[in-house]
């Protein structure tokens, strides 16, 4: 990757330059048997159109707040760099009550109705589908962001000093971001361009955010996401590690 990014959209756009074709972010519920693979090219357009989403029709601007109650998904790892692309600050599992704009699972919309701002929710329903009805009071993600543009330039450039993620408890700009993803990923098997990670820990701490994204983004590897791996089994979870061909897990 480029010695000069310093935030993870910076990351995510040397990864576009570099091999658009291969694979990012491979996504499993082993509650609902889905599985999706993106490669860098479908997971950029993902975040290309929620950050014009974010930035146009939400109105976030850089130094907002955007409470993020979503699980391990691939739909959450677009949004975190969705946040990064516009400069506003992702607070994973924040309190929505201080948030300028909140995005909810359907599990969490009632603690999400705290939020004055916009709120938008998502169904994580396979191939992101959508809600059947819209939960009253919130933008349905899957109705929103197909419409929405495949290019995306802020309307003001991002500060790598600034805070750019919040999670358990704790503030990283996105210099701080990049950087300890890098210094973190041999540790975790990440040992070059190709690597392939299976992860399957939740999204609410930082090691579950650098397993599950940041470190794979930030060494050209790739990562297996895993949701509900309890539900796999050890025998199943062999099989996967294998077809996936997996160098390294974290779970």
């Amino acid at each position: 990757m480029n010695a000069t990014d310093r935030t993870p959209a910076d990351l995510l756009r040397s990864a576009l330059a570099a091999d658009p074709g291969r694979p990012l972010v491979t996504f499993y519920d082993d509650a609902t048997g889905e599985r999706v693979e993106l490669s860098v090219a479908t997971f950029a357009n993902w975040v290309a159109k929620t950050s014009n989403l974010l930035q146009g029709e939400l109105a976030a601007a850089p130094g907002d707040r955007v409470a993020l109650l979503l699980p391990a998904h691939w739909q959450t790892a677009v949004w975190l760099l969705a946040c990064a692309s516009v400069g506003v600050v992702a607070d994973v599992g924040g309190d929505p009550a201080a948030a300028d704009v909140v995005v909810s699972g359907p599990d969490t919309l009632e603690a999400a109705r705290a939020c004055r701002g916009e709120r938008v929710a998502l169904a994580l329903r396979p191939l992101g589908g959508r809600f059947p009805q819209a939960p009253a009071g919130f933008a349905d993600y899957a109705v929103e962001v197909p419409s929405q543009g495949d290019r995306f330039v802020p309307f003001a450039p991002v500060d790598p000093e600034e805070p750019a993620l919040i999670v358990a408890g704790r503030e990283f700009s996105g210099a701080e971001v990049v950087e300890r993803a890098r210094a973190e990923a041999p540790g975790l098997g990440l040992t070059g361009q190709e690597s392939r990670l299976l992860s399957g820990l939740p999204y609410d701490t930082w090691e579950g955010l650098n397993a599950g994204l940041y470190a794979p983004l930030a060494t050209g590897g790739s990562v297996v996401l895993c949701r509900n791996l309890d539900q796999l089994g050890e025998e199943g979870l062999a099989k996967r590690i294998e077809s996936e061909r997996v160098g390294a897990t974290a779970r």
